[in-house]
């Protein structure tokens, strides 16, 4: 077998320029996590996030299957294709020429490079044509609907390379085979033209229409989007899957606003062109189109990359159509959303308007617009709020309706706390103004989703669902968390440890204000290239300069006073702090396994094993080892505090 050889320093040239970051976003859905980055490993099924990614050593690495390695080796594995493919096409995207290949697969893979290079020009020669034909007489009727009924400037018609196909059958076709000399081959690759059914020849594919060129993020033509203009069907006609074009792996306009995207850490998705290139012209310049009323998990991953907070607007068109799009795409990134890697937002324009139609009819609109998007509601919100849409509460069989869909939505959240918010917000919603009742609606709630949750936080012994489990739950868990920190600020030799096994077991801080003091902790380790070795009171001192812009400042501030409060006996004391790491770090390991534990179990029971066998059972043996998990750790956490215990007499 003959191998690919590559200089080497064409070779580190190119691992040097393949970001790994950028590389495994496009994959990926990663979310910051002090210097790494953490997301749901490729390589095997998991709910929370074990896959990590070092930007620094320019290396992956997953904690629960064991995959490693850099950029190359991650592309290897997950398309399985050989090192030489891998390198080429890297070498290609980040535009690396490869100096020397020696190989019988060297004239092929050359020519598949030369091939892509050839449509790339054809594409890119179609659009000049294209927007010359608009400014010319026969783009007249075109370049007026723009102006006058789009309302656009000619700059941004310019900035989108906007142009226009004539009416004639072999318009494009001509000027590209017998002007330009390209071969009909490569023509009909790039999708611009279509064999005859009848006879020979060929036709152009798009015909009598605006032409709106759909580009990657490099800013490279990848296909067209034609709008009719004499009520031509269908009205929006796309460019056909190429080996260029693939509809459900791009957005229309990231190339022009990823920046502003990572900038304002938000992305917008609405559905049409002219949504995107009115709000663009607006200034609102973090706005992306999904092609069509579908959107991916592949467009989502590829639009996360640039928002760390990954905060995601959906502004589809609010009539059914957009409506429906919207829920089947929630349905499809769902698992996202309850894991905490989509922070999605909902926002249905005033009157049922596109963004087009809003920008172009409201004085003030791009002010109005951003106001709307901090007040839309969440996507849970949301979904209460079409639970509730031409339904009457005072109706008997509506209200019935209402409460059956909103228990089965509720059903769904495994998060405590964040059932309990929406269980009043929901007998809130029933009570209609009327104080007295919500105790009532919150009552009758709690009653019919009390199961699934006793059994979430059953007492071992007598099997029996008490208020006072869930409370000793939640304040051993709260102490746990508190003496982790405890420990990290007064004893520097220890922060180490403990910044590698939150990592390594990929464990979380439940409670709101440690979460934002652990969150600050990072930054500030982050911005100043923390030495562990540090006077204790320098850091607790910092975090509270730094901690002033929380929404928890009082409290924060309180508890860092209260961690910063030596106490003589506990720094005698120290053979213990081993102890109550290992005990700690159990109490956050067995409360995360509890969430995932509940939610497999809550999966399961929804699936109709007769239609969907495979996530029945995939689901049922996630509950049933997350539980004899926490067997096992409820064993070991009795043993550390029998261990603390001893050590401290």
């Amino acid at each position: 077998m003959s191998f690919l050889r590559i200089p080497s320093d064409t070779l580190e040239e190119i691992k040097e320029r393949a970001n790994i970051y950028e590389v495994i976003s496009e994959h990926v859905v990663l979310k910051k996590r002090g210097k790494n980055y953490v997301g749901l490993c490729p390589f095997h099924n998991e709910k929370t996030p074990s896959f990590s990614v070092n930007p620094d050593k320019q290396l992956f690495y997953c904690f629960g299957c064991g995959a490693g390695g850099n950029a190359i080796k991650f592309l290897m594995e997950l398309k399985k294709e050989p090192f030489h493919q891998v390198v080429l096409e890297l070498a290609k995207q980040y535009k690396i020429p490869i100096k020397e290949l020696e190989s019988e697969n060297t004239k092929t893979l050359q020519e598949k490079i030369s091939l892509q290079d050839q449509l790339y020009e054809i594409l890119a020669t179609s659009a000049n044509y294209y927007e010359h034909l608009l400014h010319e007489p026969s783009g007249t009727q075109a370049l007026d609907y723009l102006i006058n009924k789009r309302r656009l400037k000619l700059e941004t018609i310019s900035k989108f390379n906007i142009g226009y196909s004539p009416e004639g059958w072999e318009t494009l076709y001509s000027y590209l085979v017998e002007y330009k000399k390209y071969s009909t081959d490569l023509l009909e690759q790039t999708g611009m033209i279509k064999r005859r059914n009848k006879g020979n020849g060929y036709y152009d594919t798009f015909r009598g229409r605006i032409m709106i060129p759909i580009k990657d993020v490099q800013g490279r033509i990848v296909a067209f989007g034609g709008r009719s203009l004499n009520n031509q069907e269908p009205k929006y006609l796309n460019s056909p899957e190429t080996a260029l074009f693939s509809k459900s792996k791009i957005l229309f306009a990231l190339d022009q606003s990823y920046k502003n995207i990572r900038n304002l850490d938000q992305a917008i998705v609405v559905e049409g062109y002219f949504d995107v290139i009115s709000l663009h012209e607006a200034g609102i310049n973090n706005t992306v189109a999904s092609l069509g009323t579908t959107f991916s998990k592949a467009q989502l991953r590829k639009l996360l990359r640039y928002t760390d907070s990954k905060q995601i607007v959906f502004n589809f068109d609010a009539d059914n159509a957009g409506i429906k799009a919207t829920q089947r795409m929630i349905t499809e990134i769902e698992s996202l959303v309850y894991s905490g890697q989509v922070q999605l937002k909902i926002l249905n324009l005033p009157n049922g308007k596109d963004a087009d139609e809003f920008i172009q009819f409201n004085q003030n609109s791009t002010e109005q617009y951003y106001e709307l998007i901090s007040n839309a509601p969440l996507w849970f919100s949301w979904q209460i709020q079409q639970i509730l849409l031409n339904k009457d509460l005072k109706r008997a069989d509506h209200f019935e309706k209402i409460v059956k869909e909103m228990i089965d939505l509720l059903s769904k959240l495994s998060d405590y706390n964040k059932r309990e918010y929406y269980i009043r917000h929901c007998s809130e919603v029933l009570s209609q103004g009327d104080a007295r009742l919500i105790p009532i609606y919150l009552k009758n709630f709690q009653l019919q989703l009390a199961k699934p949750i006793a059994k979430q936080t059953n007492n071992e012994k007598s099997g029996k669902f008490t208020k006072v489990n869930i409370l000793l739950e939640d304040q051993l868990l709260k102490e746990a968390e508190n003496n982790l920190l405890k420990v990290y600020l007064r004893y520097p030799e220890y922060r180490s440890q403990i910044s590698k096994d939150l990592e390594s077991k990929n464990l979380f801080f439940s409670v709101q204000e440690h979460r934002v003091i652990w969150a600050e902790i990072l930054e500030f380790e982050d911005n100043h290239q923390y030495d562990e070795k540090i006077d204790k009171y320098q850091l607790i001192y910092k975090l509270q300069e730094t901690i002033w812009d929380s929404s928890l400042t009082e409290i924060c501030i309180n508890q860092i006073l209260n961690f910063s409060e030596l106490e003589q006996h506990e720094d005698n004391d120290i053979e213990r702090l081993d102890l109550i790491i290992k005990a700690s770090l159990i109490f956050l390991e067995k409360a995360s396994l509890k969430k995932y534990c509940y939610y497999c179990k809550t999966k399961y029971q929804m699936i109709d094993k007769n239609k969907d066998l495979v996530n029945f059972e995939y689901y049922l043996n996630e509950y049933i080892a997350s539980k004899q998990k926490i067997l096992l750790l409820q064993s070991l956490q009795s043993c550390s505090q029998l261990n603390i215990k001893d050590s401290a007499n």
